[in-house]
């Protein structure tokens, strides 16, 4: 770099003043970054693991991801600073705000900072045709497989048995291990909470003859009363094999979140490369669809990192003041 300078001053200035640019963009930025998705087989996993490999690429930070039982851990892995980001649904992260989470309770997890909408995690059912059940009814005194212990999915679909008056036996593993519990018949029914399509009913499908069980207007109607956070959701036909029909159901939204400590630099250009590039994205996962900016409004109580705001805010879209 000094013999190109003494060769041509001023062309080789400009590069030195760049580089200098970059690296001060850079200061404070960790050595590696590490994202807390959930299980292998969900599509947290699949999502996080294609961003880290553009972080990678774009921004030159070593990033990856780590396996977990999802959002209710992945809120209080950032919140402790173990974890630089991680992704989690809005349910699981509204509890752990107000110190009602399930891995640290009692404890208010105010350094978490949003960063950008991901998708939608509807909650979904399979079970192997010729197992008798038709319906959520038939469920009744069956084994349920809910995927990962503290994931969304085992957070809220013990509350839609509760909130239906049912009796059933709940167990916890990850989203491959309980499709494959199911095709054992170590289980009656798999239910989960992933963004379509999820990896662990695609291959289940695939391999086995598979029933998606779809809520009534009814049993929708009672368990959004009982759950305003959730929205109700439709699981559009031949989403995977073995589903001729749309499948009704509810959802949470996803947000990727950091920890306020996390330079401004960084959460800035991590917004912009997942605002900016929704054709990559879709590359990563379909559910992706919905990572777009207008979605900001789906998060109404998590603070925005200032990176993020500041990237909004650039590109016309208004954070409400209580959220900065």
């Amino acid at each position: 770099m000094i013999h190109t300078c003494k060769l041509l001053a001023s062309v080789a200035l400009a590069g030195c003043l760049v580089s200098t640019a970059v690296a001060q963009d850079k200061e404070g930025w960790p050595n590696t970054l590490t994202i807390g998705t959930g299980s292998q087989g969900g599509a947290y996993f699949a999502y996080g693991s294609g961003f880290a490999t553009m972080i990678g690429q774009e921004l030159g930070l070593n990033a990856s991801v780590e396996i977990t039982g999802g959002p209710g851990q992945n809120v209080t892995l950032v919140e402790t600073g173990d974890h630089n980001m991680g992704f989690v649904t809005m349910g699981p992260a509204y509890d752990a705000w107000v110190g009602k989470g399930e891995v640290m309770p009692d404890v208010e997890h105010k350094s978490i900072r949003a960063l950008f909408p991901m998708y939608q995690t509807p909650l979904q059912a399979a079970v192997l045709t010729g197992s008798g059940i038709d319906s959520f009814d038939d469920m009744e005194g069956k084994r349920i497989g809910v995927g990962p212990a503290s994931g969304t999915s085992a957070a809220y679909w013990p509350r839609y048995f509760n909130n239906a008056g049912m009796n059933v036996s709940i167990s916890s593993a990850g989203a491959s291990d309980t499709a494959g519990q199911l095709k054992d018949g170590l289980i009656d029914a798999f239910v989960y909470a992933a963004g379509i399509p999820t990896g662990a009913y695609t291959q289940l499908a695939v391999e086995n003859d598979v029933k998606f069980i779809s809520m009534t207007e009814e049993e929708r109607n009672k368990f959004l009363a009982a759950e305003p956070a959730m929205s109700a959701f439709t699981i559009p036909a031949n989403t995977y094999e073995d589903q001729p029909e749309d499948v009704e159901t509810v959802s949470l939204w996803n947000f990727a979140i950091a920890g306020e400590s996390m330079p401004e630099s960084l959460a800035y250009e991590i917004t912009k490369l997942a605002m900016e590039n929704n054709d990559r994205m879709l590359q990563v996962h379909q559910a992706a669809v919905e990572t777009l900016p207008e979605h900001i409004d789906k998060n109404t109580f998590m603070p925005f990192h200032p990176g993020a705001v500041r990237w909004f805010e650039e590109n016309g879209f208004t954070i409400p003041d209580e959220l900065k």
